[in-house]
């Protein structure tokens, strides 16, 4: 059983455990994810739903779209994006800036590159994808 790994928001009031079985991990290059996290892009892991909890602050998640469908999870004080919940519920995006532990994942290719910022350079050897990788 692989270990849980801790992660927060930057003012502390969100804490969250994640199991350490991300099934993928990508860097995103869209214009959401762009302006949700101030970034060229967002470096993000993806896991199952039910292996990712909040263990302190659940009242203080903002919650940004459908809380039924698709949505993102931030931090109501300072504004972290957390973790957005995809593909019908089913999956959470877990931005891996917000990690205090290291996962055992890394990325493994950019996707939206088609839309990227044009003043940012990817400069390493990973595969890039025009859309959804």
């Amino acid at each position: 059983m692989k270990p849980s790994l801790a992660g927060r928001c930057l003012c502390g009031a969100v804490h969250y455990a994640v199991k350490d079985e991300f099934v993928y991990a990508l860097n995103c290059h869209c214009s959401n994810c762009r302006r949700a996290t101030g970034s060229a892009f967002k470096p993000f892991a993806g896991i199952e739903r039910d292996k990712l909890r909040i263990t302190q602050g659940e009242d203080t998640l903002l919650i940004f779209g459908d809380a039924q469908a698709s949505h993102d999870v931030h931090c109501k004080v300072c504004g972290s994006l957390l973790f957005s919940v995809v593909r019908n519920g089913e999956y959470a995006h877990v931005t891996l800036g917000t990690l205090t532990d290291a996962p055992a994942i890394r990325p493994t290719a950019h996707m939206f590159v088609g839309s990227k910022a044009p003043w940012h350079d990817i400069t390493d050897d990973l595969p890039q994808h025009d859309e959804f990788a």
